[in-house]
């Protein structure tokens, strides 16, 4: 692939800001890893270390397996016993791993847009790391939803006019956010359901919220959120939540299952609350693409690792 076709980023924090061009090019460079091609050949070493201040499995796991099959040196981080609980600031954080050497850092923070003091420096700040974004507070989660992206692209090939109902949670998912946003943009119609209280109106700009059983026979992606409890402290509804009247209201069922069009999709950003989002039984069925989300997420943080490489001339890239 020639070096026209890849993507150069200084930082990867949104997906608000990608090009459609720059969304392609990721996701075939993604599919060329996941087909086996070639890394490129680092000439000077790469330091990266994965910053994880909230709960993460597949997340940190995949970036850690992206960032070895890269050839990155990865250096461990533990924020339960680094100096963030003595009361240091992310920003100096930073800089310590800036002083260190680190090239990189992963982030994944309660905070939304924790980012911003990162990139955005003052005159008198001289951090110079890259910042990849893996996921901050209820805002974005860029890797999801490029592997999101990936996986729907390598079943149908295409974007424009599919139908994507994006199904749950929606107010506190940072996964819904950033794909509603990017569907959008590359041209799929976005439709919401779930409980309307967690629903806000400042999504009506992407998509009509509507009862779970008139989409169902019509969607080519059914995008099912996690019930996110740890969120829900300030909320009232949380104390009436009942996981088998969710189930038979929202969730994927079998009934609902068979109502689907053949070539439907089930996606979910994981992890999965079996039998409330989805059937236990489902998990691994036929329709459901939730393993292969997982093993598209390596492939895919991959190619987003080597857009800030390139971006950052890091390693000998360019």
């Amino acid at each position: 692939m020639k070096n026209l076709n890849l993507v150069a980023l200084p930082h990867f924090v949104s997906v608000e800001n990608l090009r459609n061009d720059e969304v392609e090019a990721l996701i075939k460079r993604a599919e060329y890893f996941k087909k086996g091609g070639a890394v490129a050949r680092l000439t000077s070493p790469v330091y990266v270390t994965n910053m994880f201040f909230e709960d993460s499995s597949r997340t940190h796991t995949s970036f850690e397996m992206a960032e070895r099959k890269l050839g990155l040196t990865v250096i461990p981080f533990d924020p339960a016993h680094s100096s963030v609980n003595k009361g240091e600031t992310l920003y100096d954080t930073s800089l310590v791993m800036n002083a260190l050497g680190i090239d990189l850092e992963v982030i994944r923070h309660s905070q939304n847009e924790y980012y911003e003091d990162l990139i955005n420096l003052k005159q008198h700040q001289k951090l110079n790391i890259g910042v990849i974004n893996a996921g901050d507070g209820s805002g974005q989660h860029p890797s999801q939803c490029m592997l999101d992206m990936m996986t729907i692209h390598e079943h149908f090939g295409h974007f424009k006019g599919l139908k994507v109902a994006i199904v749950g949670d929606i107010t506190n998912s940072r996964v819904a956010k950033s794909d509603m946003e990017l569907l959008t943009k590359l041209g799929a119609e976005v439709y919401f359901s779930g409980p309307e209280c967690w629903y806000s109106e400042e999504f009506d700009q992407y998509g009509k919220h509507e009862e779970l059983d008139k989409l169902i026979s019509k969607m080519d992606v059914m995008m099912l959120l996690r019930v996110q409890h740890e969120r829900h402290s300030s909320d009232p509804n949380e104390k009436k939540f009942d996981a088998h009247r969710y189930h038979e209201k929202y969730g994927i069922n079998h009934k609902r299952y068979e109502a689907m069009k053949k070539d439907t999709i089930i996606m979910h950003p994981g992890p999965i609350n079996h039998d409330v989002e989805l059937s236990g039984d489902l998990v691994e069925s036929d329709k459901c693409m939730f393993v292969r989300q997982m093993e598209n997420g390596v492939f895919m943080r991959m190619a987003m690792l080597e857009a800030a490489l390139r971006g950052r001339k890091l390693g000998g890239l360019e």
